[in-house]
């Protein structure tokens, strides 16, 4: 199994990543669902068929880039909760 790279941090290094993954997620999220509402009034102003699949690629694309942030700060807790922090 590989090794945890977060035991190697100290403790306010931890909660600084960890501040930062969460961060980073609210943006992604708020970007990510900003695009949604975009996407559905233009759906709903031009109709599905003027709209080439290309603009669909980034909704495709973007649980992609969530996935890694979501592993990465559920490490980072599992590793505040052992450290009881």
């Amino acid at each position: 199994m590989k090794k945890n790279i977060y035991q190697e941090l100290t403790n306010e290094d931890l909660i600084k990543k960890k501040n930062t993954f969460k961060g980073v997620l609210i943006g992604f999220g708020i970007v990510f669902l900003l695009g949604i509402v975009t996407f559905i009034v233009l759906i709903a102003m031009k109709g599905a068929k003027d709209i080439p699949f290309a603009a669909f690629i980034p909704f495709i694309v973007m649980p992609a880039t969530f996935v890694p942030l979501m592993i990465n700060l559920g490490l980072i807790n599992n590793e505040i909760k052992e450290r009881n922090l």
